[in-house]
């Protein structure tokens, strides 16, 4: 007889109220030492197994809390650190893991990029010029603290060979099988001593293989858990996939371990009919992942129910996890402390803690227990998911008659680059190798404080856009003072690059503690995308022109684009993705035609996160690129020629998307390569790119202020394939988190290596 039971996948580790980000800030400050953190993240370690135990959870993941990020953490592990950190074996030091994600005074951190589709970030492996060791056995550490403070048998979680190597960097493609060797052994050294502690399931995550595989991919698959069944006895693998359909279908469920997760949210319907179609192997456990672990909409129980049913039928002799589609980690912690939310929107939202409770009131529904309570649960459901779909904010006309025009409305700039370009060139006469930044200045203490005592009322709007001006006045006077050529107003108003544009656009909502990590202690508050978006006023014209009126250097102003406030928020269901990017399109695009009328005519639109909606399957791609090209053009393509658009993009590789970013047509590229410099200037080797360009020369992610020759050396890197004539001095990213002084001496030292380098040039040319 089929056994459902109900499982998790991973929790959020930031705590209900963000403690895990400030206890680690604390510590990074000195606040606090090192015994001290460790006593507070164990706290939140613990308060969400108890949470998890809580909310019925059968089966619950041990192993997944981190200290930065859990791929970070395989590395350390294994005693993978680069050279250039000095370590010197044994248990990886605290302080150096910190300093491979963020680099220290005489060593670069190590490259940080997108963790498969999602807005989160990892930190990517280096696998060259080290020997791989296990060094400290981090799930069983994990199961034994559940099991001895709080009597939970745990699931360990741990990272798959195959996807560590997917993710990781520095080995050629013909040594695959030599790293192999070397990690095969250390993971079954894991598995042995989980076994030799009672341990009966392990959940290993493979997520690459949601890819597209090759032959070669699925021989070494097999390979990997071919030799781990052989070499490990006592325990089971779960084998758990999210973010996509599996395929082959019939080779992944084929592979040597006792459970396999599917994903039947995100799989677009392919995982349930490879299911119908071929069956599953009797006997071994599917993880049904039937609860949305990637967004925040209240599930439709009896729908979802109806799923269930229909995989457990067609699992016939399997035993049944019910478990969201992925990790929690991607969702806010809980819905209960929202106090401002409009009921219907509320009552439609389900996070973590609420999602755990969707998953135990499916599998509970499979026993027929608690019936009548079941199924009004199920019917509260089925009523608020109905209540939002008819809200008013879902139904504008004014938008819906608008995307009904969509084919008519231009996407292509009225000129091509070439010409454009001259016309730019005799407008702002700029130097060689025109220096700026990304957009957004230090958010200090100061900055932040103001901001509180405006939304709290304590402050008036008149005596807050004061305060913002002063900020405006006092960095446009700095960034004169240290050089810059094209110069911005720093965006002090800005909370985030995505939340300020929500607030102010029709059809969003914002939650008081949805937060998300993002990337190691970084934590956004992603707006909700819940109703038709519209442009109602003018949301960056009064700063841009403030800062214009007191330089006659060119200010750009400073926009979001619309495939990155789509991806860098929780968007509605009923609508595909690709209909609200073009909503934000034609609302963003009066904006940009608001500030080219108030005589802003260099306009940064920027759109870091396109490459992360990049669906995992190559096949699907070219759909995606197409229409995220589509709806930047749609934003930026009505202004004259000699307006100037930039964009900037990061966090992510670029070489498979080049032709993309070409055909967005933006006259300025800034993008993020300080951590993979070297990556990308491969790919523009094999590819000429007509266009302006920046790549970011230093990293500011770190708090290392780089010398001058360093600077000068990526620059010149970048020019042995790229026009010296289209090339701009950029940092990689937006200077929002740093300080003051670190970004002044940053920025002094690349206008100085800009200059170096055109004293240089026009040494030679005379």
């Amino acid at each position: 007889m089929t056994k459902v039971f109900s499982g998790n996948l991973g929790y959020p580790r930031i705590g209900e109220n963000r403690e895990w980000k400030k206890a680690i800030e604390g510590f990074w400050a000195g606040k606090i030492q090192e015994e001290e953190l460790h006593r507070a993240l164990k706290s939140i370690r613990l308060g969400n197994l108890r949470v998890q135990r809580d909310r019925g959870i059968d089966i619950i993941p041990v192993g997944d809390f981190t200290y930065y990020d859990h791929v970070l953490d395989m590395s350390t592990m294994f005693g993978i650190v680069p050279p250039r950190f000095r370590y010197d074996g044994g248990a990886v030091p605290l302080q150096t893991y910190y300093d491979i994600a963020r680099g220290n005074k005489e060593a670069a951190a190590s490259e940080m990029t997108k963790w498969f589709n999602t807005n989160y970030h990892y930190i990517v492996p280096e696998l060259s010029d080290v020997t791989p060791r296990l060094t400290k056995n981090r799930p069983l550490l994990a199961y034994r603290e559940a099991k001895e403070e709080l009597g939970i048998e745990g699931r360990p979680v741990l990272l798959g060979l195959y996807t560590f190597l997917k993710l990781s960097k520095g080995y050629e493609a013909a040594k695959r099988q030599e790293i192999v060797d070397k990690l095969l052994p250390l993971y079954v050294q894991v598995l042995r001593e989980l076994a030799d502690e009672g341990v009966k399931w392990v959940q290993i995550d493979e997520p690459s293989i949601v890819t597209s595989l090759t032959e070669e991919d699925i021989r070494l698959l097999h390979s990997i858990y071919g030799a781990i069944t052989e070499q490990v006895s006592g325990i089971r693998i779960m084998l758990q996939t999210y973010f996509e359909a599996i395929e082959p279908y019939e080779a992944i469920i084929a592979l040597p371990v006792q459970g396999i997760g599917l994903d039947f949210i995100h799989d677009r319907g392919a995982n349930l009919e490879a299911l119908r179609k071929i069956g599953f192997p009797k006997g071994k456990t599917l993880g049904a992942g039937v609860i949305d672990g990637r967004n925040i909409w209240r599930a439709d129980l009896p729908k979802q129910g109806e799923l269930l049913a229909q995989i457990i039928k067609l699992a016939e002799g399997s035993d049944i996890v019910v478990q969201p589609s992925a990790s929690l980690l991607h969702v806010p912690v809980t819905v209960r402390n929202e106090s401002a939310l409009e009921p219907v929107l509320k009552e439609g939202l389900s996070f973590a803690e609420e999602k755990l409770q969707e998953v135990a009131l499916l599998a509970k529904a499979t026993s027929g227990a608690n019936g009548e309570e079941v199924a009004r649960q199920f019917e509260d459901s089925r009523r608020a998911v109905r209540n939002l779909q008819d809200s008013p904010a879902r139904n504008v006309e004014k938008v819906r008659e608008a995307m009904k025009q969509l084919s008519v409305y231009p996407s292509e700039r009225q000129s091509s680059f070439e010409e454009r370009r001259a016309k730019q060139k005799a407008k702002w006469q700029l130097p060689l190798l025109p220096t700026t930044t990304i957009g957004s200045f230090p958010q200090t203490a100061e900055v932040r404080a103001a901001r509180r005592k405006w939304r709290k009322g304590e402050w008036d709007k008149e005596r807050y856009d004061a305060f913002v001006r002063e900020q405006i006045a006092e960095w446009i006077a700095i960034q004169k003072e240290i050089g810059l050529d094209v110069l911005v107003h720093g965006e002090f108003e800005r909370t985030d690059m995505v939340e300020f544009f929500g607030e102010k656009l029709a059809g969003f909502a914002f939650t008081e503690g949805g937060w998300v990590q993002s990337y190691g202690s970084r934590c956004v508050k992603p707006p909700v995308i819940y109703g038709d978006v519209d442009f109602t006023e003018s949301m960056t014209v009064s700063e841009s022109v403030y800062a214009q009126s007191l330089t006659s250097k060119p200010v750009k102003g400073m926009l979001t684009g619309p495939v990155t406030i789509l991806n860098w928020s929780f968007v509605r269901s009923d609508l595909s993705r690709e209909s609200v990017c073009y909503q934000i399109a034609l609302a963003l695009r009066q904006e940009v035609e608001a500030l080219e009328k108030a005589g802003i005519e260099m306009i940064q639109v920027d759109e870091p996160a396109l490459r992360e909606g990049l669906p995992l399957k190559h096949s699907e791609r070219d759909g995606y690129l197409d229409w995220a090209v589509r709806a930047f053009r749609l934003s930026a393509s009505t202004v004259k020629d000699t307006t100037q658009i930039h964009t900037h993009m990061c966090y992510c590789e670029f070489h498979d998307i080049i032709d993309s970013i070409r055909a967005m047509d933006a006259d300025v590229i800034s993008i993020e390569t300080s951590r993979s410099h070297g990556e990308l200037i491969q790919s523009f080797e094999e590819f000429t790119y007509p266009l302006g360009i920046g790549l970011g020369i230093y990293d500011i992610h770190s708090p290392r202020v780089p010398e001058v020759p360093e600077m000068v050396e990526m620059i010149e890197r970048a020019l042995k394939v790229l026009d010296p004539e289209l090339f701009w001095i950029n940092p990689d990213c937006g200077l929002k988190t740093r300080r003051k002084e670190e970004t002044v001496a940053a920025l002094r030292n690349m206008v100085k290596a800009a200059k170096a380098y055109r004293e240089r040039t026009q040494t030679l040319n005379v």
